[in-house]
Formats: structure tokens, sequence, C-alpha cells
């Protein structure tokens, strides 16, 4: 060990005014001390401890507050010591939640994350939950993340909507407006407000700072089963807007509340499906039904949308030509809505214009519960953003043209939506209805929820069941959903619980 003077003299300070502390058992060893360095003693001596010590200045310089350094860093050792384990561990921690955002997130090789060297890092639940949230007194029905901050929202048979720190595990608040049960729950893409349908016939909007419902719908004639924000078409003007340019609070019509402001949405539509055989589209500011599709013959059960990807300049052509051309030009690809349910078909729309009919798929026996495309942000993207580029999709194609569909024939289907429509994969693993589906933020999988009381995993190019997670809940799972950045994937189930599932 090298010390400097000054050191050197504060550390023999400490211990000569230590010895002379400790009494006449260690008068000797003092004395000792105060050969070696009569500055030692010196130093000491300014505080009335020197004894007949000659007081002379120390060579180090020391001072009346080197006097009891010995026992505070003797002290704080130990202190420091846990302190620094505490940093390490809250270090891994954070390395395996973010590694994904560096540049080589996904890859062991970058270093980050703790994952092993050269090893990929899938970003795939696995067991055991880190968190399972309890406060709803029935079966959770919905689950949905925020897009920007570590919020889950959920919903319930109980009639009402629970916010909670998927991260922390914390209970935040509770949405009380809706008398029924509550059927769905999305965020905005900008994540300024959550709307949530029931069976009470009625579509809210809340604001997510303000915890209240700033716009109720009314329109549907049955059971409103979903409902999701219809991502905005690239170079929306609203987008450049900051919160209250456009207030809200300034639109009329609609329901209760004030309105809700389509720049802090990051959305200018709702797009909800019912009971009724319909699929509406409202205007978010003002609460009107904009359009109403009425293609399907049965209860339409479950939605999805994908955003518009492109360059700015919007695809020519409708219908399936339009599709076509979005799914093969890299230059833009349109933003759509699926809709299925009862009556087995999946309608794929424009989300906007005159939201002409893309295309018909049809596959299922039976029911289909849940629907999703890529699961990414809402918010348009350029050219480049996509997940992969046209024609390297795992299954074949472009993975942003992927379409998931979960039945109460217990299958699982990917669907791609360009030329028209195609079913690429059917996986059959599951041994009871499923719930619930998405696809992976990278298009290499697939993860689906049902009553069999499992998670699982598909591997979209082996064509086979990766993972699967036994009991994820004590009942049947009702709905799951996963965030596109942060390692998050949340469960809802009959069981009256959340569960929250870290990714590896």
């Amino acid at each position: 060990m090298v010390l400097t003077d000054k050191q050197r003299g504060e550390l023999h300070a400490g211990i000569y005014d230590y010895l002379v502390s400790r009494g006449p058992a260690f008068a000797e060893c003092a004395e000792a001390l105060a050969r070696a360095d009569p500055g030692a003693a010196g130093n000491a001596s300014d505080d009335g401890d020197g004894g007949g010590t000659t007081k002379r200045p120390s060579s180090a310089g020391g001072s009346k507050s080197s006097a009891p350094v010995l026992e505070k860093k003797w002290t704080a050792v130990p202190r420091l010591q846990r302190r620094v384990l505490e940093l390490e561990r809250q270090v891994a921690t954070s390395a395996k939640i973010h590694a994904h955002r560096s540049g080589g997130g996904a890859d062991g090789a970058s270093g980050g994350g703790g994952g092993l060297p050269g090893r990929e890092r899938r970003m795939l639940p696995r067991p055991p939950a880190a968190h399972a949230l309890r406060s709803h007194s029935a079966s959770v029905t919905t689950v949905a993340l925020h897009p920007v901050y570590t919020m889950a929202a959920s919903g319930s048979e109980d009639g009402t909507i629970k916010l909670w720190d998927h991260e922390s595990g914390e209970y935040l608040r509770t949405l009380k407006g809706h008398t029924n049960v509550v059927t769905c729950v999305d965020f905005s893409p900008a994540g300024g407000y959550l709307a949530s349908t029931s069976t009470d016939l009625s579509v809210k909007v809340w604001d997510v700072q303000e915890f209240k419902c700033v716009r109720t719908l009314r329109g549907h004639d049955h059971t409103i089963s979903a409902v999701r924000f219809v991502p905005p078409e690239i170079g929306a003007l609203y987008l450049e807007k900051g919160r209250g340019a456009n207030s809200g609070a300034e639109a009329a019509g609609g329901g209760g509340g004030g309105g809700a402001d389509p720049s802090a949405a990051g959305s200018k539509f709702l797009v909800t499906a019912s009971r009724d055989r319909t699929v509406k589209f409202w205007e978010l500011s003002t609460g009107f039904c904009d359009h109403t599709l009425s293609d399907h013959s049965d209860w339409v059960r479950c939605l999805a949308v994908r955003p518009a990807i492109g360059g700015g300049a919007k695809a020519e052509g409708t219908g399936e030509e339009a599709a076509g051309e979005g799914a093969s030009s890299s230059s833009s690809s349109p933003a759509l809505v699926a809709t299925s349910g009862n009556d087995r078909t999946i309608y794929v729309y424009r989300a906007h214009d005159k939201r002409e009919k893309v295309c018909e798929l049809r596959g299922h026996d039976h029911v289909v519960e849940s629907l999703s495309f890529l699961v990414s942000s809402l918010l348009p993207k350029g050219g480049g953003a996509s997940t992969s580029k046209p024609g390297g999709g795992a299954a074949g194609g472009s993975s942003r043209d992927y379409l998931a569909s979960g039945s109460r024939d217990r299958s699982v289907r990917l669907w791609s939506v360009a030329g028209g429509g195609s079913c690429l994969r059917t996986f059959k693993a599951h041994e009871n209805w499923v719930r619930g589906v998405l696809v992976h933020p990278s298009g290499n999988f697939i993860l689906s929820c049902g009553d069999d009381r499992t998670v699982r995993v598909f591997d979209v190019k082996s064509d086979r069941c990766l993972r699967t997670i036994e009991d994820a809940h004590g009942h049947f799972v009702t709905s799951i959903a996963m965030h596109h950045t942060l390692p998050i994937l949340v469960s809802g189930g009959v069981d009256h619980v959340v569960k929250c599932w870290q990714l590896d």
C-alpha cells in the first residue's frame, strides 16, 4: 500500500488517539508510536490527549479533525461494501432490461444484458412470473401496455380498469365508470389516452395523466368486444402539434367529458367491434361515428391494427391492389385494420380514406378469438424502419405483413396480408380454446395463450412449439400483451390475477 505523507500522518494520529483513549492498558503502545512518529502525538495533543508529549507539527500537516478518522473510516468500510454490492446488482438488472436498446442489444456478443457471448437474445417469456398483481375481484378479461411508461392496464368482469407499474409490481390507480364487464382496453399510440369497451354498450376514453374519463361514445346496439386506436397516416399534421394546440376541450358532441386531443393521443380515430355485427370508426376529438363496416354476418369479437410504413407517399389504388403495392413497395405501406369473430372469417381493411376491403382470410373451423399484427409502435415509420426487409420474413415475405389469429378450434394461424392474403403456418399445440395471440416484434415467433392455462411460443421458421409455460395461471388465460421495446409480457386470467413475465 502506498500512502501520501498526509495520509500517513492522519493514520498515525488516528491510531495514537485510539490507543490513548483505550486507557492505561495501551499506554505503552501509545508511547512507542509517539517515539516512532512524534508528529502523531503532536496532532493528538491538540485535543488535550497528548499528556506530557512535546507538541510538534506533523509532517503530514494533520489537524483536529484527523483524530477520529480511524473510527470513522473503519465503520464506513462495511457500509460502503454493502452499497457497492447493491449498486452492482442494480447495474446487472438494468443491463438485462435495457440491453436490447443498444445497437447489438439482441446479440449477446455485444456484451449487453449479461447474456452468453455470441448468443442471440430472443426476448421470450420465461417462468416464473416476475410479479403476480392481485386486486380485481373477478376474471381479468383484457390487458394492455403503455407505449412509453412502465404502465400496464387490466380490465375485468368486476367493471373496473386497474393501472399497474409492471416493473415494480405496484398498484397505481383504479378507473371506475363502466357499469358492466370491461371487455377490452388499449393505450393510444402516443400514450396520452386509454380506451376501454364494455358490455354496458359504451366506449370510454380516459386521460392517463389525469386518470379521468374525457369522452364516452355510444352507438353500438349490443356488447362491444374490442377497441383499438387507429394508427395515423404518414405525415399527419396533428402529430406535429403539441398538447393543447388543438385542445379536445374545444370539441363538441359525443358523450360525456370534454374530449380528447389527437396530438396527445397520436391518433385521430378509434375502431370498435361489436356483437351487433358491425365495426365502427369514431372521431376521437368529436366522438362522432365516422364510418361503419357491416361485412360480418355474426358477432365481431376481435380487432388488430397495423401502422403505416413508408417514406411519406401513400400507396395508390384500392382494395387488394393497394395491399399488394403497399407490401411490395419499400416506399409506402398503408395502415390496416383486421377484424374477425363468430363467422370465422378475417377481413382486412385500409384504415383510412374509404376504408376499402383489402382481403378475406378463411381457414378456421370455429370462432376466432384474437388477432394480432406484428407487435410494434403504432406511430408511422420510415421506409427503413420495418422489422424485416420485404422478402426476408421467417415464413417468406415481410414480417410487417404477418397477421396471427387464435381460435376456439385450438389452432394458431399465421397469415400474410400481401397479395390478397394467404395462410403461411398453422400451429396446433393448444389443448383448449386459444384466447390471445401476438406476433413477436422480431417476426420470428408467435406467442399465444388459452384455456389450457398455458402461454406458448411458436417458432415461425421451424414450424414448431418452441416453449410452453405450463400453469401460467391457476385458471384460463384470457389475454396477453407484449411491449414493442421493453422486455415485458403481461397476461390476465380467470383467476383474477395479472402476471408480469420477464423476457430472456
